[in-house]
This record gives structure tokens, C-alpha cells and sequence, in this order.
């Protein structure tokens, strides 16, 4: 998507922008932060992403001729509105985690600096990117992890519709995935590209044999036979008669996999193909991925349980409020206190304290009174937008490689506990002080 991004958004956005101009409290300096109150299902933390992507996005939230006609004929917001957002851009600062970062419940991930009016239109676009992004980061960090260094793929774009496939493969390459079918993700986002053929090939030709010679004359014998369209034993049998005991890879798309593996495994050592890696798909999520860990497995590929969040597909992050300026000039901290859902109110700056060895030990978040914090730890919030102008190194395919470097630092400092798959409590205590 190349256009306007205005109208991403949710009515009362714009219908708090139009009681605002009236009263004339459209115009005081605030401070609208994005946390999650909880992680979602039990997790020990989460990453962020989406934050590349979203400063591209804030740069597009204008209103041109076409949306303004739309809001007019729809009678949205009254004709003094109309004509603010017509001039409409994004001019204040933005603050908050770098993207890759890993996050735990009332981290201040991101916080908008700007006039009401400015920062409150922007609350639907900023959820609906953090919130999708950093889910799937967060559970492709998990599958990573269980994969215990073994290359792992996403193959998820025929699961999610078509711009949410792009990001999600955006995230997970973030988050250590390695590779993505999905070409638009790899030119728009510098990730590498993956794939040879399907079953379809397969069912297209005659026998299976005709198939592979056909995939081979066309990829060589470095290609990944998918061996499982009728008998596992006699695809493989024939892939090396086809390739020989040079063929690159197998995929296994089927079965039993921790039993079909350890076989695939012994059939091609038998015949020779002892370089011949083995690579695994079938719905796997981090827990299947676990479970295949002592299988003789090469490489992963995952699809639904990725662009899903596996299980989590919202990180449930909200935008509130948390400080503005009186009409006399002086900031003040706002809060709800509503049951179940009370924030913590003013400006604020995370640090993250770790031991003597680099390990993380807690999540330490300064309330900001009069003077800013001396605190030893790690300082976690970088601006990411300055004067309405994204800082160049966090968007583009150069922001995305360079959030994949900050996750795997982010991710070394984690204590050991955080990898578990069991629901369990954060990793770090997020304190208050």
C-alpha cells in the first residue's frame, strides 16, 4: 500500500479531534504512551516490532482530496475539522523502545509527544501495528529459540491476508526467523528468499520421478525434493536415484515427525546422502518445534502458527494518555483508575538493570518529575521521530536488519527462565519507582 494512510483509523478518533478544536483543548501539549498491561498467555516476554513500519506510516497519515471528501459526505466531523485536517502532519516526537527490543508488562514501548490533535488521530494506527507486529515477533523469538540454532523459515503467506503476510515475515526475520517465501517481503524488507515446489509439481507429472528430474535439470542437485506426495521411503529412494547422494535437502510436509525423521535419517545415510539435509513443515508451532529437538532436523519452515502469533495474535498493547499541559503551562500526569485497567500517569523512562555477568534482572521504570534519573543500568528509549521527521537508521530495509542485531543482543540478556514454553510469570519484574 503506497497511499494515504489517514483513514486506517476508527471513528472517535476524529470525533475527539472535532470536540477538541471546539472547546480549544486540541492544541495542549501531551503525552500519549503505548504499554500492554500483560503478556499475552502466560509469556515470559515480548519483542517489538512494527516500528520501522509504522514511522513509514505516520509520514503517509494525511488527508488528501479523496478522504476528505469521504469524511464530508459522511458527515464525520464539521467543516472547521475538515479544513485543520486538510493541513494536517504529523509535526511532534517519538520516543520509545528500539524495535527488537524485548518488552514486559507497563514497559513504555512508545510514547507520542505532540498537541492532542496530533497525537490523538494516531492511537488505531499505532495499535494496529505494534499490536500485530510485536505478536508475531514474539512468538516467532519463542519458536527460535526452541529451534536451538537450527535455520527456521516463514511460509505463512497463504494464512493471512495479503499485507499482514508481509509484515509478519518483516517481524520474524527480526526476530531471528532466517529466510521467507514471500518475495514482496523480500524486496520491499532485504529479507532472503526461500522455495522450490509443492506437491502440485508433483501431482502435475506422470510419476514422482519425472517430477524431480524435471525440479532438478531446472534448480540442480543443491534443490529440497519434497519426498512425501505418496511413500515417504520410495520418494527418498527415488530422489537419490534421481539427484544422487549430492541432492541438497528433503522436506517433509507429513507424518509422525519425530519417528519419520529418525528414518528419513538412516534411509539416505544408508544410501550415501550424509550431506543431505532434512527440513520439516507441517502446522509446527514452538512446541512441535521443541519436541522435534532431538530429531536429526536441519531446518524448520513455519506458516499458520506464525502469521497467527500462535495462539496470540495481539499483543494487547493500548495508547493512553499520561500527561499534558494546563492551560497555565505546567505538565501534569493523568491516569485512569478504572478497575482492572488502571495506568500509571506522567512522562517516564525505562531502564533495564543487569547483573555483573550482562544478565537482565529488572525492568525499572522512572517517573519523571523534576529530574531526569541516575540509574546505572541499560537506558531503553531511543527518538525514533523528531519534529515529525523519522530518524532515517530505523525504517527501510536498513532499520529492519539493524532491529534484528538489537533482538539477538536484547535476546542474550534474558535470564535462562524466560525460554520456558510453560505459562509462567515475566521474566523481569517491571518496577515503579
Amino acid at each position: 500500500m503506497t497511499g494515504s494512510t489517514a483513514l486506517l483509523t476508527d471513528r472517535y478518533e476524529l470525533t475527539m479531534l472535532d470536540a477538541s478544536l471546539a472547546d480549544g483543548t486540541y492544541a495542549r501539549e501531551s503525552v500519549f504512551e503505548v504499554f500492554g498491561r500483560r503478556l499475552p498467555l502466560g509469556r515470559r516476554y515480548g519483542v517489538v516490532a512494527g516500528t520501522g513500519r509504522l514511522l513509514e506510516l505516520i509520514n503517509r497519515f494525511r488527508f488528501g482530496d479523496a478522504e476528505l471528501d469521504w469524511l464530508r459526505a459522511e458527515h464525520v466531523v464539521s467543516a472547521h475539522t475538515l479544513d485543520w485536517l486538510a493541513d494536517y502532519r504529523f509535526t511532534g516526537t517519538i520516543t520509545g523502545y528500539r524495535e527488537g527490543e524485548v518488552y514486559f508488562p507497563g514497559s513504555p514501548i512508545l510514547t507520542v509527544e505532540a498537541p492532542f490533535a496530533e497525537g490523538v488521530i494516531l492511537e488505531t494506527l499505532v495499535l494496529s501495528v505494534l499490536n500485530y507486529d510485536s505478536a508475531i515477533a514474539t512468538a516467532a523469538s519463542r519458536m527460535v529459540h526452541a529451534a536451538a540454532g537450527r535455520p527456521i523459515a516463514e511460509m505463512g503467506s497463504r494464512r493471512a491476508n495479503e499485507d499482514a503476510a508481509v509484515a509478519a515475515t518483516r517481524a520474524a526475520f527480526i526476530a531471528g526467523f532466517s529466510a521467507s517465501s514471500n518475495l514482496e517481503a523480500g524486496r520491499v524488507w532485504g529479507i532472503p528468499t526461500m522455495g522450490t515446489a509443492a506437491h502440485a509439481f508433483t501431482l502435475l507429472h506422470d510419476t514422482e520421478e519425472e517430477a524431480f528430474r524435471s525440479q532438478v535439470a531446472a534448480m540442480g542437485v543443491g534443490t529440497t525434493l519434497l519426498v512425501d506426495t505418496y511413500d515417504v521411503a520410495e520418494g527418498i529412494e527415488t530422489a537419490i536415484r534421481v539427484a544422487g547422494p549430492e541432492l541438497g535437502g528433503v522436506r517433509l510436509d507429513s507424518g509422525d515427525l519425530p519417528k519419520l525423521v529418525g528414518k528419513v535419517r538412516a534411509q539416505l545415510d544408508a544410501l550415501g546422502a550424509t550431506g543431505t539435509k532434512i527440513t520439516v513443515t507441517n502446522d509446527l508451532d514452538e512446541y512441535a518445534i521443541a519436541a522435534l529437538s532431538a530429531s536429526p532436523v536441519d531446518s524448520y519452515g513455519v506458516g499458520t502458527s506464525l502469521v497467527t502469533g500462535s495462539g496470540a495474535p495481539a499483543a494487547g498493547m493500548v495508547y493512553k494518555l499520561v500527561a499534558h499541559k494546563t492551560d497555565e503551562g505546567e505538565w501534569i500526569p493523568v491516569a485512569k483508575k478504572s478497575d482492572g485497567k488502571a495506568s500509571v500517569g506522567g512522562r517516564k523512562v525505562p531502564i533495564r538493570h543487569l547483573d555483573s555477568s550482562g544478565t537482565a534482572t529488572a525492568e525499572v521504570v522512572h517517573v519523571l518529575t523534576t529530574r531526569p534519573p541516575r540509574d546505572a543500568g541499560r537506558e531503553l528509549l531511543v527518538t525514533l521521530m523528531a519534529d515529525g521527521e523519522a530518524d532515517a537508521s530505523f525504517v527501510g530495509a536498513g532499520g529492519v536488519a539493524a532491529a534484528r542485531l538489537h533482538n539477538a543482543k536484547a535476546i542474550d540478556e534474558l535470564p535462562e527462565e524466560a525460554f520456558r514454553l510453560g505459562a509462567g510469570d515475566p521474566a523481569l519484574h517491571t518496577l515503579f519507582v
